[in-house]
């Protein structure tokens, strides 16, 4: 069910965005407390970044206090960061790796060249996760009859529009995922920050590579599906909630909102 106002639990990891030392080896401590385990690495949590030093510490504190029995490694990409991105993210104990040719797809193909989990784990350096994330996506992928996992999210203004708008918006959205889903390809509904895939099967269908006019993350479960690796399966018990600057740089709510139906309904 999609909440209609922001949990206390996302606030109180919005409000520690200290970049204190001390919140930087709390995080590293959770991070080997709760993650880092002996044996083989389960999952790698892949998270491209872009100047993100004002949103990384709450991202990578609510990945670290995730609930998981498995093996898990986080591993950041810098894309050029001209701010304390890397500084912050390497003082939280955390590996972060360097990609010099800008842009989101290069930067998800370098992390996963560089990831050595059995799954991968897409995340955005803006974006709150539930403790119970890591487990809840990928235990579907366990199944061999499960190629790659989505979920859903909700969104954290930073704007002038309100969460209650924000909510009927959403609601707006899952109507244009249904249409998708069942006229059109589920594989529009998969977003970069909330999905996950096996890294072997990534890398067979060359990762993230995309032809113009499509995204690197709906494209990546078309070539997934494709290749006979299985369906796409939704997770709508792990909601993350990343903020609305995506909504932003489309211009703002009501244009976001008319992008959206020309996508749906194919208007140029």
């Amino acid at each position: 069910m999609k909440p209609v106002f922001i949990p206390q639990y996302i606030t109180d990891y919005l409000k520690n965005n200290n970049q204190a030392p001390a919140t930087l080896q709390a995080i590293s401590q959770a991070y080997n407390r709760n993650l880092v385990k002996d044996g083989v690495i389960d999952v790698s949590i892949v998270i491209p970044a872009y100047n993100e030093e004002e949103n990384i510490i709450p991202t990578l504190t609510s990945l670290c206090s995730n609930v998981t029995g498995k093996n898990v490694e986080i591993v950041v990409v810098n894309n050029n960061s001209k701010d304390k991105t890397e500084e912050l993210v390497k003082a939280c104990g955390v590996n972060c790796v360097l990609q010099t040719i800008q842009g989101i797809t290069p930067a998800r193909n370098f992390g996963l060249q560089h990831a050595r989990g059995t799954y991968i784990l897409n995340a955005d350096a803006d974006t709150i996760y539930p403790n119970n994330w890591i487990e809840e996506m990928t235990k579907p992928l366990e199944r061999a009859e499960v190629a790659c996992t989505y979920g859903i999210f909700s969104f954290i203004p930073i704007g002038s529009t309100g969460r209650i708008t924000y909510y009927f918006y959403e609601w707006f959205a899952e109507l244009t995922r249904l249409y998708n889903k069942y006229k059109k390809t589920e594989a529009v509904n998969m977003y970069g920050f909330n999905s996950g895939f096996r890294r072997e099967q990534g890398l067979v269908v060359d990762g993230f590579n995309h032809p113009p006019g499509t995204n690197e993350d709906g494209y990546l479960a078309l070539k997934l599906m494709g290749k006979g690796f299985g369906k796409m399966y939704r997770v709508n018990n792990a909601v993350v909630w990343t903020t609305d600057r995506r909504i932003q740089i489309d211009g703002g709510l009501w244009k976001a909102t008319a992008k959206r139906l020309k996508r749906v309904l194919n208007i140029k």
